[in-house]
């Protein structure tokens, strides 16, 4: 039994390990491109933020269809919201983006609005 509990421990802290490495890839990655990260972007002021779309999904509101993507920058995630839009090519999770918008805050949660956004890979 003991030998399965630290075979877990060992798999946790290697995801733990490679989780870690991945945020600080993305903050060294934003850092060199000249955007401000997630954490320190303000509410309500034009921003240009990049990072990596965690997941995206449909999810319709009050019967209008909306594209949501999670985008992490290896600080904080913030919700992407495209209004009126069942898929937008190239915007899959794993790829990253470059945003630029306002940043507001719905249900505690901040999101950014139909973002103006480029591919960055």
């Amino acid at each position: 039994m003991g030998e399965g509990r630290s075979r877990l421990r060992q798999s946790i802290s290697s995801w733990a390990n490679s989780s870690d490495q991945h945020a600080r890839d993305l903050q060294a990655s934003v850092a060199g491109s000249g955007c401000g990260t997630i954490a320190a972007a303000p509410d309500r002021e034009h921003v240009v933020l990049q990072g990596s779309l965690r997941t995206v999904t449909l999810r319709p509101r009050g019967g209008v269809p909306a594209l949501e993507a999670e985008l992490y920058d290896g600080t904080q995630v913030l919700t992407l919201i495209w209004l009126g839009r069942r898929r937008i090519a190239g915007i899959a999770p794993g790829r990253e983006v470059r945003v630029e918008g306002r940043i507001g805050v719905q249900d505690n949660t901040r999101v950014m609005f139909n973002p103006r956004y480029e591919l960055t890979s």
